[in-house]
């Protein structure tokens, strides 16, 4: 094991986000450190930190997304790990925060999911959280520890003002649940609000869609923090584009892409889709979904990453 400076900043990355790690490690103009994350041959997560942490200010970057339950298990054997060997700070850098969509009881019997892992990440050995738009801002709230909640928007309206550059633009939620959002994103690029009513039937189920608001002869951008299987999004394209839209973008922070979303954006009216590298694309995605734009949130997490370990303000990257 090498020998360390006390108080070096580290990062550790597990197998959900090894390129953005990278990409972070890059930015922050450090060596990415070295541990292994491997399996039992049961299939049990097997992890061994290979470098000296000791009184050290570690950042571990793990996304919880496919496969959840394997990227969870990394991220806390991992953490476990970290505080064992006495780092004097773990931070856990989740750009996907999952299981977040189970964030109440909406019906009997049912558990809160998002509470339950912030619990597992705190019991882990987390000192604070820095992740990148949460599905609802209310999970900070799940945490006895520091969170912060990293906002994609900077990025992504930089490419959607050049994209969009002249043109009329109308933002649209394509649920009620994400008009803060939305709101945001037309304040900032000067765009007209509006909002798709979405009724469900099941969960999974979407029994009719109603625009509010007026988008006639203008882009129409959809916003949302993550598109799964693309069902919401695809038929808000429709709805906006039968009321006068004149082109379709969708804007997501987390590309999650479950199937069938690659086959139905493929085929949506939809020009462009928009999103970030929280997750990393599925091979099908990669290799079908032509339509796709990946930005990098790499530069914005490496700088809160910097800011926090020199005890510097975060919410002013936002100001």
């Amino acid at each position: 094991m090498s020998e360390r400076a006390k108080d070096e900043l580290e990062i550790f990355t597990g197998n959900a986000n090894p390129a953005l790690a990278r990409e972070v490690a890059e930015h922050l103009q450090v060596r990415l450190s070295q541990a292994d994350v491997g399996r039992f041959p049961d299939g049990e997560v097997m992890v061994e930190v290979r470098d000296n942490v000791r009184g050290g200010d570690v950042f571990v970057i793990q996304s919880i997304c496919t496969p959840p339950n394997e990227n969870l298990m990394e991220l806390l054997l991992m953490m476990d790990a970290l505080r064992r060997a006495s780092a004097k700070r773990v931070t856990a850098v989740i750009p996907y925060f999952g299981y977040s969509r189970q964030d109440r009881k909406v019906a009997p019997r049912v558990p809160i999911s998002a509470k339950l892992v912030a619990d597992l990440i705190t019991t882990a050995g987390a000192s604070r959280v820095l992740t990148v738009d949460l599905h609802a801002g209310q999970i900070q709230g799940f945490f006895n520890i520091p969170v912060d909640n990293l906002y994609a928007m900077p990025v992504l309206i930089g490419y959607l003002r050049k994209r969009l550059d002249g043109q009329s633009v109308s933002v649209v939620s394509p649920d009620a649940g994400g008009v803060e959002r939305a709101r945001a994103f037309a304040r900032r690029l000067n765009a007209n609000l509006a909002i798709i009513d979405k009724r469900r039937q099941r969960a999974s189920e979407i029994a009719g869609m109603r625009l509010v608001g007026e988008v006639k002869d203008t882009v129409a951008v959809l916003v949302d923090d993550m598109i799964d299987t693309a069902g919401t999004i695809t038929e808000a394209a429709k709805v906006v584009s039968a009321a006068g839209a004149s082109e379709v973008f969708a804007v997501a922070t987390h590309p999650i892409l479950s199937d069938p979303a690659c086959d139905r954006l493929s085929k949506s009216i939809i020009k462009e889709v928009i999103t970030t590298n929280t997750i990393p694309l599925r091979a099908k995605a990669q290799a079908e979904l032509q339509k796709l734009k990946m930005l990098s949130v790499a530069p914005l997490i490496a700088e809160a990453v910097r800011r926090i370990h020199n005890e510097e303000s975060v919410s002013s990257l936002f100001s």
